[in-house]
């Protein structure tokens, strides 16, 4: 019951137990085609190059990056917690020329803000997480993608601890690329970033594309892009030919973690993706409902919080770590804490993906109730979960 990873639906790790098959197997091609085409309903889009980058999230986030991104190229990134540091550090590895805007950690950018960094700055990208978790909070996007694109900007968007469980919406918002994971609100393990480019953004790609040696038929240009993409295995240009029609070879696909993907997005359609967020709304504010009437001090802007984590101010006084620690020896209930100028201070619930249940809820809210109060700490009696009860009614 933490921020991530979670607890992977039981559905998925039945599709991930399926045989290996060859990755030009015509099953094997009908599959990835299936992927895409439940991801571009996941992200809400139309673009056709939607796929998946085989690695953990940082790695989506790293082929996004390194594929628009040309040494020198102005990079804005609005950063409000420890995620926005992280797009930073990707961005000056890729060479650019990288920009910070601040608020303090528990806030979110007004739309206003963003828009005088685009004018000051003058971006070839605005690179943003929309859901942190390091600080539970929920970026508002929209009117940000016509703000970036009417100064000639970019926008791409880290949406890994936010989609499916938060509104994301990538054509209406504006939004030029994406990437995400499984384990957080899509209830999967960590291992596959699915990922998605607008035209514009293919655009910027397909300037830098190039085709391995031992690839090229006779009547390819010989000669590498003038910039080619700082990576091999992040090329995106690569990735989409070997994902479109051309299946030049790339890399070996990883096949158990497409399934699991491809699962993954297939049971967020089945329930459909309002009632995916409307059920990580009702169990978030089960959660908040029910720390708050433990006691416990909520951080930051809980109108900018996400559907999905809650951060709660460790009481004066209580070992936060050995709370943790009773939490999950004697309960098998795992929380976290958070990271920086969090670490230490704040413990992070969450309620996310398969986790997002009632019993999951007032289990952890009673577990932490015996914790408390064995460690000093004044709590009611039942307060926690009569609380989430009352927003269950």
């Amino acid at each position: 019951m933490g921020p991530g990873p979670i607890t992977v639906d039981p559905r998925v790790l039945r599709a991930m137990s399926a045989q290996l098959v060859g990755q030009y197997d015509p099953a094997m091609t009908a599959y990835m085609n299936e992927t895409q085409a439940l991801y571009r309903e996941v992200f809400r889009t139309r673009n056709e190059a939607t796929v998946l980058v085989d690695g953990t999230s940082r790695a989506g986030i790293e082929a996004a990056l390194v594929s628009l991104v040309h040494p020198g190229d102005r990079v804005l990134v609005p950063v409000f917690g420890r995620f926005g540091h992280l797009l930073r550090e990707i961005a000056e590895r890729c060479g650019a020329e990288v920009h910070v805007r601040e608020v303090p950690w528990g806030e979110v950018f007004t739309l206003e803000a963003i828009e005088q960094a685009v004018r000051e700055v003058r971006p070839h990208l605005v690179a943003m997480v929309q859901g942190d978790t390091s600080t539970t909070m929920n970026q508002p996007l929209e009117g940000v993608g016509e703000v970036c694109h009417r100064h000639g900007a970019l926008l791409y968007v880290d949406c890994t601890a936010s989609l499916g469980g938060n509104a994301f919406e990538m054509d209406a918002w504006e939004v030029d690329a994406t990437t995400a994971g499984l384990q957080k609100c899509l209830g999967g393990p960590s291992g596959s970033a699915p990922l998605s480019l607008s035209p514009r953004a293919v655009a910027v790609v397909d300037g830098r594309r190039s085709v391995e040696a031992g690839l090229r038929s006779d009547d390819e240009d010989a000669a590498p892009a003038p910039v080619r993409i700082r990576s091999n295995y992040f090329d995106l240009g690569m990735v989409l030919d070997y994902w479109g029609e051309k299946r030049l070879n790339h890399h070996t696909e990883a096949t158990t973690m497409l399934y699991g993907a491809r699962e993954c997005a297939r049971l967020l359609l089945e329930e459909g993706i309002g009632n995916s967020i409307a059920r990580h709304r009702l169990h978030g504010e089960a959660v908040l409902a029910g720390v708050q009437a433990l006691g416990l001090e909520v951080f930051g802007d809980v109108v900018h919080k996400m559907h999905n984590v809650v951060a709660v101010e460790i009481p004066a006084g209580v070992d936060g770590d050995a709370v943790r620690a009773e939490l999950l020896h004697d309960y098998g209930i795992e929380i976290g804490t958070s990271f920086g100028p969090l670490a230490g201070r704040v413990w992070r619930i969450g309620s996310m993906g398969y986790n997002a249940r009632k019993d999951a809820v007032l289990v952890t809210l009673a577990a932490l109730e015996q914790v408390l109060r064995r460690h000093g700490a004044r709590v009611g009696a039942g307060a926690g979960c009569a609380a989430a009860q009352e927003v269950y009614a």
